[in-house]
């Protein structure tokens, strides 16, 4: 089936705009597409920082089917690229580790750490052959915090473009001294869309989240939006007779961010700790979600116990979603549902996610 946008056009009028189609999130198509222009095209999270600390240092991973590979150099810069030998496309990387080079496992090809071909064994013979012109292919790697980002698209904003405001607002925060704590990864039986559109707006939380209701000031939950990414922000409140959220304590003006980044990062940034949600599209209809939480060195007990408080509460908050998001993909699927619309009060995140999706699928 040919994909066609035509039966949606953005509307920046929030008061009037109407939701993505429904085959947007239900049609295979859509996801091929957004594969190649969105994911492929913004800068994603496919390492820890942590793994890649020495020279000699690799990680192995993978992006929207495309395996990669990066790695810390005997000069100490990191790069990126694609885990592709220029022979035959065996890999030239599985997994992690240290090592001084890279060596394809099928035909023995080996690269330098920097993606320079060193070593072609019995090649002797073969006519217009130059090694320099089979190195690895080179992408585009960046740092942030705990976080290693790869980006395929030579012309993309850089991640500093991407996340705007988000670095200059969290300088104050000890990202580089954080160590990873706990890793749940979660399948849902939905669209990756839905999934997003949920996170991005705390219309359901009276209904859907009754524990996190009780937390969170919910007449003062706002959500601001900005060009790639948007900010999430309400007072919080101590739980009557439930578990708390880290810093549920906290004064109103307290530096607690959270933070969504186009098209599939969440940052939940506390004093002492973070949590990162990573949603990645497994099919159309569904998704994988990476909760990984963060925890700074040295920190007290006190904020040790909260933590684990928190990693308990989201874990249940999460599981409510799972029902939600697998519910309206299959409502989605109904004959009775195309579109709906927005509150203009509380989906202007969702609204600008949207726009996003439109915007990056209308590109060249």
């Amino acid at each position: 089936m040919t994909l066609s946008l035509d039966d949606y056009k953005f509307e920046p009028n929030l008061a009037a705009a109407f939701t993505l189609p429904s085959r947007w999130y239900t049609f295979p198509e859509f996801l091929g597409a957004e594969k190649e222009k969105i994911f492929a095209r913004t800068w994603q999270a496919v390492a820890r920082t942590a793994d890649l600390q020495r020279p000699g240092d690799f990680v192995a991973c993978e992006l929207t089917g495309e395996p990669l590979v990066i790695t810390r150099g005997t000069d100490n810069i990191l790069r990126g690229f694609f885990n592709v030998c220029r022979h035959r496309a065996g890999q030239v990387a599985s997994g992690k580790g240290n090592r001084k080079s890279l060596q394809c496992q099928y035909h023995g090809w080996t690269y330098n750490l920097e993606g320079k071909l060193m070593k072609t064994p019995e090649f002797e013979g073969v006519e217009n052959f130059e090694p320099a012109d089979f190195c690895l292919q080179a992408v585009r790697v960046e740092t942030w915090g705990p976080l290693v980002f790869v980006n395929l698209d030579a012309q993309a904003e850089s991640l500093a473009g991407m996340f705007g405001e988000i670095m200059p607002e969290t300088k104050h925060i000890a990202l580089e001294k954080m160590s990873l704590v706990e890793r749940r990864d979660y399948v849902v039986k939905s669209n990756w869309k839905v999934y997003v559109d949920n996170y991005l707006e705390g219309y359901h939380i009276p209904i859907a989240h009754p524990g996190l209701f009780r937390v969170v000031d919910y007449d003062q939950y706002k959500v601001e939006t900005r060009q790639f990414h948007s900010l999430q922000h309400s007072p919080l409140r101590p739980a009557r007779g439930a578990a708390k959220l880290p810093y549920a304590d906290l004064e109103a003006d307290a530096n607690v961010l959270y933070y969504w980044v186009f098209p599939n990062l969440m940052l939940n940034l506390y004093p002492d700790n973070i949590s990162i949600n990573i949603i990645l599209p497994i099919d159309q209809e569904t998704t994988l979600t990476i909760f990984e939480w963060y925890f700074l060195e040295g920190g007290s007990g006190e904020a040790w116990e909260t933590l684990q408080q928190g990693i308990a509460f989201s874990d249940q908050v999460q599981l409510e979603d799972i029902e939600i998001c697998q519910a309206v993909q299959r409502g989605l699927r109904s004959r009775a549902y195309t579109q709906g619309r927005f509150s203009v009060k509380r989906e202007n995140g969702v609204h600008h996610f949207h726009s996003l999706v439109h915007e990056f699928l209308k590109r060249p």
